[in-house]
């Protein structure tokens, strides 16, 4: 891999990873770009104890371009885009409408591919590899910022989640604080410790999954299972089996295995609904251990907690999205309409051939 840095018009740092090591990228950003302002704050709720980012400058973001007009595509003679260069492998750069910002943290976007029309999981193996290192290498970078206590990884995949450009790609978010969700297991973990007398409750967990039978798919360092309290109605786990606490920790023979799994398991989660359905809207998402101190969680380090990849749908079955109504959005209790056992049941039915 091949990490270039450059600046675009703005100011805005943009980076290219390449797959071949004497790739040049010196093409410049001639747009007219003024410097981005950003109004972003974030804002504790003193009832619930989490913050809240206000970012009123993302009214104005790019909304649904037609794909000749995609800011994600490359540069093509006077049709010029986030990225200078007539082609990449893949590119990160900062957010032109982050939600978090300077003191606040940072946002980046990471184009998976320069081919408009694929999707993840129809990449390579190689170019899934070179997406993990970039999520690998910037889950680093970001890491040191001194705004920064949690890095978070995701894709957001078709318009039923509210993606608003449709080119392959994800963000980064990088936290100023220790997210809400990744609090409430780092409890759960502190809690099942101190009553088990020093078990990691991660450990359990995979332990009992592996003996039972939601299991989707399982390599020799990587495994895909739906949990026992799986809250969206198709909802997988990606653990790999030696525990590490983010990216930066798995070894490369986890790395090696990960595109073979990971695009297993999304080209499955395009089958679940049957043939001629469209394209499974999806989120997928890094959990990594918080960066910051963790005392507030009564003995709990960040080798206790384990990275692992939440990939669920909203979709709960051919044309109904499952909605976060009354219970959901009120008072966070879920109501799940497929029983787990079925959903991994159906993973496992629309293996790949």
């Amino acid at each position: 891999m091949k990490k270039t840095s450059t600046r675009l018009a703005d100011g805005r740092e943009l980076i290219y990873y390449d797959l071949a090591d004497d790739t040049v990228r010196d093409a410049v950003d001639r747009r007219p770009l003024d410097a981005t302002v950003t109004t972003s704050e974030v804002r504790r709720d003193p009832l619930l104890g989490d913050s809240v980012a206000v970012a009123s400058h993302r009214q104005g973001r790019t909304y649904h371009p037609p794909a000749d007009e995609c800011p994600l595509c490359p540069s093509q003679g006077d049709r010029l885009s986030e990225i200078p260069d007539a082609s990449y492998d893949v590119v990160v750069f900062e957010n032109r409408f982050p939600s978090l910002a300077g003191d606040s943290g940072r946002c980046e976007v990471v184009c998976f591919t320069s081919d408009h029309d694929v999707s993840f999981g129809g990449l390579s193996e190689r170019q899934a590899r070179l997406v993990l290192d970039a999520w690998t290498d910037r889950t680093s970078e970001l890491s040191h910022l001194p705004s920064v206590e949690q890095v978070f990884c995701f894709e957001n995949r078709g318009a039923e989640i509210g993606v608003t450009l449709q080119h392959p790609h994800g963000q980064i978010y990088a936290y100023p604080f220790t997210t809400p969700r990744t609090a409430l297991m780092l409890r759960q973990v502190a809690a099942h410790k101190e009553a088990t007398g020093g078990e990691n409750l991660f450990d359990a967990v995979l332990e009992r999954e592996l003996a039972d039978e939601r299991i989707v798919l399982e390599g020799e360092h990587w495994v895909a299972f739906v949990p026992y309290a799986a809250h969206w109605p198709y909802e997988v786990h990606l653990y790999p089996k030696r525990r590490v606490p983010d990216l930066l920790g798995l070894d490369e023979a986890a790395r090696t295995e990960f595109p073979q799994v990971y695009l297993e398991l999304l080209k499955r989660f395009d089958r679940i609904f049957g043939e001629g359905e469209p394209p499974t809207p999806y989120i997928a998402a890094w959990h990594q251990a918080p960066f910051g101190q963790l005392e507030e969680f009564d003995g709990v380090t960040r080798d206790d907690f384990a990275l692992h990849l939440e990939l669920f749908t909203i979709r709960r079955t051919s044309g109904k999205l499952k909605f976060l109504a009354g219970s959901e959005s009120g008072m966070n209790v879920f109501i799940n309409d497929v029983p787990p056992e079925r959903a991994a049941e159906r993973l496992r039915e629309v293996a790949s051939s």
